[in-house]
């Protein structure tokens, strides 16, 4: 396989892959990307919205009476509140509880049983805030919201990664990104446009939540399972149906005694979990479950997202200037999405990881010293100086969104072996979702209290996690998924860790070589 770091020896079956780009490929894909949207759009969405002042004046008013008083004022505590960023934060703490649930559903029901299930709630919790007449039904309303984002964040990721051939596997992941910036970027328009309608606009941003959970749920129906899943499960030959249908061939044979080995293993698992804490998955568990999910949200780019509109609006943009300049820098996210989409399998991860990281910590130092010097309580910012903070906050997101962004979901996907691919899903989506849902409950409280040197704190965290990367992780492009954990064995770091394998394995051991 031309660039993908094989030799050819120790028995390994990657090199007899065969694989023709199907309609029906196509049509599965993009119907299970869809699950991304419905993350995107209440990103983009919640942050809008608590910049309201119909919203406002209905459930904080103290908020709505302190932004009136400061209107025209840089602040930074401008919207300084608990209860307000709770209204944010508590989906995600109801997203890492779920994960767990969606882990039993995802291994034992399949992928698309869990896609299935995360619609059903989102579109709930879509309805009822959009009804929502305090904030416990708003608070209800976010968790129901939650719960369908942790059974969609576990599932399609996988999903996609389990049914794209290893050549295009990047590329095919990341439609799950995609969407998710598509999402983001719709929220922001329907926000700009919604602002305008007095008093409910708030209401009908929230409730058009409901349109992608019913696309989702919709397609959802139709969906085939993946190959991988249904071996799991004992199908054989339904799953085997399937990979010729996707893979648009009769010719499987190397690619099926593949997933029917991984198969034979996972089934010997029978603590998934537990199974992830062994001394042979440590690579798996500190790289793909832990460091990577919870480094892509202390970029500080989930803040931009969440927050956008109230940060533009802390730095003295009006409300519509606020929400116009977000919908740019969401804009500039799908963007970077289709470089990295169109890239991500030439250049491979961790050049994407590492270049994008440097650009990052040139924007956030840029955005702190000149908020340092320019910026202070009752003083408007220059139009020329909110210009060029708009100008540095797109090129920050153009580099998040071909690196951290799709690759915080892509790589995680590929790292777990089959026997604890679920297991290691739910625990990736459970840290994401600890972080994000820190991130978003003390974001605002940082920027009051460290001002511009919250900033710094994110170039910081950057530089600890563009190292991370440098050294811990191996070169995944163009591997096929069930034959990654080979890269452990001929890794500088990890190979000590994989000793005992490769002694029960002898020349198995080097069927792949590190890139």
């Amino acid at each position: 396989m031309a660039g993908g770091g094989f030799a050819d020896s120790g028995g390994k079956r990657a090199h007899l892959y065969e694989y023709r780009i199907t309609g029906y490929f196509i049509f599965a894909c993009i119907v299970a990307a869809l699950g991304g949207s419905l993350f995107g759009y209440d990103l983009g969405v919640s942050g809008g919205v608590t910049s309201m002042d119909d919203f406002l004046k209905e459930f904080f008013p103290k908020v709505y009476k302190r932004k009136q008083e400061h209107l025209k004022e840089t602040d930074y505590c401008k919207y300084d509140n608990q209860i307000l960023t709770l209204f944010t934060s508590s989906l995600y703490f109801a997203a890492l509880l779920s994960t767990f649930g969606a882990s039993y559903v995802t291994r034992n029901k399949g992928r698309r049983a869990s896609i299935i299930v995360g619609s059903i709630s989102f579109f709930l919790g879509a309805v009822i805030n959009a009804a929502a007449q305090n904030i416990a039904m708003l608070i209800i309303g976010r968790i129901l919201l939650g719960f369908g984002i942790g059974f969609g964040n576990q599932a399609v990721p996988l999903y996609l990664s389990e049914m794209a051939p290893a050549k295009v596997r990047g590329a095919v992941n990341q439609l799950f990104q995609l969407t998710t910036c598509l999402g983001i970027l719709v929220a922001n328009f329907v926000n700009y446009g919604t602002e305008k309608i007095h008093p409910w606009g708030w209401r009908l941003s929230l409730g058009l939540a409901t349109v992608p959970a019913t696309l989702m749920f919709v397609g959802g129906l139709f969906l085939p399972e993946t190959p991988n899943s249904l071996v799991e499960q004992g199908k054989l030959d339904e799953g085997r149906k399937v990979l010729e249908k996707v893979r648009g061939t009769l010719n499987v044979d190397a690619e099926f005694s593949d997933l029917v080995d991984a198969s034979n293993a996972a089934q010997a698992i029978k603590h998934p979990f537990r199974n992830l804490l062994k001394r042979k998955n440590r690579p798996q568990l500190v790289l793909g479950a832990l460091g990577i999910p919870a480094f892509q949200q202390l970029t500080g780019m989930n803040s931009i997202l969440f927050y956008a509109p109230v940060i533009f609006q802390s730095l003295g943009f009006g409300s519509g200037a606020s929400l116009y300049s977000s919908t740019i820098t969401s804009g500039a996210l799908v963007l970077a999405t289709f470089i990295s989409m169109g890239f991500v399998d030439k250049f491979g991860r961790r050049a994407f990881f590492l270049e994008a990281g440097a650009e990052m910590i040139l924007c956030l130092v840029a955005v702190a010293i000149t908020l340092a010097v320019k910026f202070g309580q009752g003083v408007m910012l220059p139009k020329e100086i909110g210009i060029f903070l708009i100008i540095v906050i797109c090129i920050f997101v153009l580099a998040y969104g071909r690196s951290w962004g799709p690759l915080g979901w892509l790589v995680p996907s590929e790292l777990f072996p089959l026997e604890t691919r679920s297991a290691g899903q739910s625990v990736v989506v459970c840290v994401n979702m600890i972080f994000t849902a820190l991130i978003a409950q003390c974001f605002l409280a940082a920027l009051c209290h460290l001002k511009y040197g919250i900033f710094l704190v994110f170039a910081g965290l950057i530089v600890t996690m563009s190292s991370f990367i440098y050294f811990l992780l191996p070169e995944t492009k163009q591997v096929p998924i069930e034959e990654i954990h080979y890269l452990w064995q001929n890794h500088w770091f990890w190979k000590s860790y994989c000793e005992s394998d490769e002694k029960q394995g002898g020349s198995n051991g080097k069927s792949v070589m590190q890139v």
